[in-house]
């Protein structure tokens, strides 16, 4: 029997309580599928037909074969497989008023009083509502979790299985759902309220408006808001965040343009060079007619042309150690889009001693890098630059994109990734590239992670190292050696 990771697609980890993963024992594909059935009542008839074959519009890969192109379900397995379930997202409904009437007898109800009275007993009263909904108000005290992923977010917030909840949508029915599927979860004490908020709401209960998007606002960030992760309270927070770009060249240009996309507030932009139409073919922020502009004025208007709510500030000078701090004060993440060795070592030394996440980005030719370098991290810090490369190469050694090329789509690909290790970041979500370091091999098209470890001597960001000042980033830079 071989150890193998079976991936749960979103549409059945209902059936999973919400786990992506299921690790189980299994000599084959067949075997894997039955040993997740037993562990996860449900699953299975999801999956596979009553005769045992995988359903037409289900598919399971191993690796990124097809089962189907193999052996079927007999596929053998080795230790350290993936089986992905991969099933077809788009379909219709079922027998509604038939599933509504089992759900009628089975899932209790409560009038809203009574869900007042409980919520003052210490019940959690989850409200499944969408946020365009609750915008018009909710009671004092919800947990608004929404109904698209409520699987997903309700042990975080309510990790106790034997607490009270009672769950509350707009007319009561979707409550009833969601307390179905809570108690598959293995929440005991799941009640649904009756008639909804407009009932509470009718019965003159209390009422508390929410901070909302404006309507502009959630028309642009339509598809933020119906991600559990990112919903109404990630975008507002998105919308009051500040990130410094130092460049704005072909790193620089991606991610800042998907920056302003996604609505962070304020981008402080850092570049003393002008648009040259060598630039073009990969600084998607310039236009030929711009050639001989400004960097920061060119991508200004740019940026200002697609969100026209985004604050952009210019910063057109030469990064030094005379105006760093006075340049990053303020800003919660910096992303080094730099292309020399003397800019870099000098962001990544002001972020060390300002505590300041460094999501760091290189490219060359058809490979690029991508990490984030934050000593500062409250939980679980990571390495600086200078753990990874104490001294830069030479110059014969690192060639710039002036002298060696670099195809154009590269810094595009490696400058979307820091966008989205960006907003990783301003949201708290996920888990960040911090002592890790994603390699990308565009001729190959693929990804490598490799660890970094925090070097404990490193004389900027080691424990119990005091910050030892800046330096002279040029003659540093030039001074090193093969």
């Amino acid at each position: 029997m071989s150890q193998v990771t079976i991936r749960i697609p979103m549409p059945l980890r209902g059936h999973t309580q919400g786990a992506g993963e299921v690790k189980v024992e299994a000599g084959n594909v067949r075997e894997a599928l039955a040993a997740l059935g037993t562990a996860h009542d449900g699953v299975l008839a999801r999956v596979l037909a009553p005769n045992g074959e995988l359903r037409p519009f289900v598919n399971v890969f191993v690796g990124s074969r097809n089962v189907r192109t193999l052996d079927g379900l007999a596929t053998p397995l080795a230790d350290g497989d993936v089986v992905a379930i991969i099933p077809a997202v788009a379909g219709g409904g079922d027998a509604r008023e038939r599933v509504l009437a089992e759900l009628k007898a089975s899932v209790p109800e409560i009038t809203p009083r009574d869900a007042l009275a409980q919520q003052a007993r210490g019940a959690a009263l989850i409200d499944v509502r969408e946020p365009d909904e609750i915008a018009q108000g909710s009671a004092p005290g919800a947990l608004r979790l929404g109904r698209s992923y409520l699987e997903l977010r309700i042990e975080e917030a309510v990790p106790d299985a034997e607490r009270a909840i009672v769950v509350m949508c707009g007319s009561g029915t979707r409550s009833m759902f969601a307390v179905a599927d809570l108690a598959r979860l293995g929440y005991a004490k799941v009640s649904s309220m009756a008639g909804g908020f407009t009932r509470w709401k009718n019965e003159g209960l209390p009422v508390e408006r929410v901070v909302t998007l404006d309507a502009s606002a959630r028309e642009r960030y339509s598809r933020h808001l119906l991600m559990p992760e990112v919903g109404e309270a990630g975008q507002a927070r998105l919308m009051r965040s500040k990130v410094l770009l130092v460049g704005a060249g072909g790193l620089g240009s991606p991610a800042a343009y998907y920056l302003a996309a996604a609505g962070v507030g304020t981008l402080g932009l850092v570049d003393h060079d002008v648009v040259d139409r060598s630039n073009l073919q990969r600084q998607i922020l310039h236009t030929d007619a711009r050639v001989g502009t400004s960097k920061v004025a060119s991508a200004r208007q740019t940026l200002e042309a697609l969100n026209p709510s985004v604050k952009v500030v210019g910063h057109e000078t030469l990064l030094s150690s005379a105006n760093v701090e006075q340049i990053l004060a303020g800003y919660e993440v910096v992303v080094d889009g730099s292309d020399n060795f003397p800019t870099r070592y000098l962001v990544n030394d002001a972020c060390v001693k300002l505590r300041i996440p460094n999501v760091h980005g290189s490219v060359y030719r058809f490979e690029g890098q991508v990490s984030v370098f934050w000593p500062g991290r409250p939980q679980r810090p990571g390495p600086c630059y200078r753990c990874l490369y104490p001294e830069p190469p030479p110059p014969e050694y690192a060639p710039s994109c002036a002298e060696a090329g670099v195809l154009g789509v590269l810094p595009g690909v490696i400058g979307l990734l820091q966008a989205t290790e960006t907003i990783k970041l301003l949201l708290g979500i996920g888990e960040p590239l911090v002592g890790r370091l994603l390699y990308f091999d565009a001729l190959r098209a693929s990804f490598s992670e490799l660890l970094l470890e925090r070097d404990p001597a490193c004389r900027y960001c080691g424990e119990g190292h005091a910050f030892p000042g800046y330096i002279d980033y040029e003659r540093f830079c030039a001074s090193a050696v093969a």
